[in-house]
């Protein structure tokens, strides 16, 4: 019998699968990281972690299997994050590329396997309030992006065995120092001034800080083959909502940006939203910027209110914030300023 130990994370050359290697690495795990792109941790005194530069959704179902030999867990963070974009590409990567993953894990002799999720895999447009983890649902998710992780998600539970523990854990709106996604457009939004508050900015939504995110999905690894664990989705957040306004305002601040303060109705950004996608259908690229700048998902989520009842999360994976926001946004300050 093969002596398993170490983990392999995919996408650790993004923010969050960079800071769960980094973390793992330095508890004393051995990491092995798995994507596309080198994760900067190599030879950085992160720990003992490797890369194997390999595509998910096209690499070798061998290789695949040997990239995932001898580990004792898998942490699946690979996925196409964006709010536009051909079909084809998010069924490759998100839905293909975690079929094909679990395949070669249950094959590798894997034991435990986290799959990073999201909440949008089961937010259908309406506020969610204190809510649990409901159901993934293709059919009811909001873009391609979230139908596509919900058909991962629901592939990846369907996967759940006696052999191969899975735990689908779903953190939400991760920011953090270095982070290209959220923040990084936030503030640039800001600085042109293409960043207005949708209803007021008043709804109501949870965050997570990149380090906490990190440590939650590093308790999931750890507890995934619990009876009461495996086979559950959870949500991870810090569990301080704060409003919108409040929350971009503080992104902006850390970095010297002007706080928004133009306030559109929600009910006209969702309509400008389809327009918009009409339009980048036909023509992607519309206006300049890899990005539209508006759609029904984002409306959507800048305007209903999103916050999640943490009690039962933090329970199972024995996690509990150790940053919060009110620091990680201090930290992310003195990262702007180097």
């Amino acid at each position: 019998m093969i002596a398993r130990r170490g983990v392999v994370v995919t996408g650790a050359s993004g923010m969050l699968g960079r800071a769960v290697a980094r973390a793992l690495a330095a508890g004393g795990t051995p990491v092995r990281t798995l994507q596309r792109s080198p994760s900067g941790l190599v030879g950085s005194g992160a720990g003992d972690v490797e890369d194997v530069r390999l595509d998910l959704a096209a690499g070798s179902p061998s290789a695949l299997v040997q990239a995932l030999e001898g580990a004792e867990a898998v942490v699946h963070l690979a996925a196409k994050v964006s709010v536009s974009g051909p079909w084809l590409e998010y069924r490759r990567t998100n839905v293909d590329g975690t079929e094909r993953l679990l395949e070669a894990a249950r094959a590798a002799g894997v034991r435990r396997f986290v799959q990073v999720s999201s909440p949008s895999v089961a937010h259908a447009g309406d506020s969610l309030v204190g809510a649990p983890a409901g159901p993934a649902d293709p059919a009811g998710a909001r873009g391609r992006y979230a139908r596509s992780k919900a058909l991962a998600e629901r592939a990846a539970l369907a996967a759940d065995s006696p052999e191969l523990a899975v735990v689908a854990v779903r953190p939400h709106l991760v920011w953090g120092p270095g982070d290209a996604q959220l923040v990084a457009r936030v503030v640039e939004r800001s600085r042109s001034g293409r960043l207005p508050l949708l209803g007021g900015g008043t709804a109501l939504v949870d965050s997570t800080y990149v380090d906490d995110a990190a440590d939650a999905l590093v308790a999931a690894c750890a507890r995934a083959d619990r009876d009461d664990v495996h086979g559950r989705a959870l949500v991870v957040s810090s569990g301080e909502p704060r409003t919108v306004a409040e929350l971009l305002a503080s992104l902006c601040r850390a970095h010297g940006a002007p706080a928004p303060t133009r306030s559109v109705p929600a009910g006209a950004a969702r309509a400008l939203g389809a327009l918009v996608e009409a339009a980048w259908a036909v023509r992607p690229g519309l206006g300049g910027g890899d990005e539209p700048p508006m759609t029904r998902f984002l409306a959507e989520q800048l305007s209903t209110a999103h916050w999640f009842d943490q009690r039962e999360t933090r329970r199972l994976l024995g996690w509990a914030p150790r940053v919060g926001l009110d620091e990680g946004f201090a930290r992310l300050a003195a990262a702007a300023r180097g």
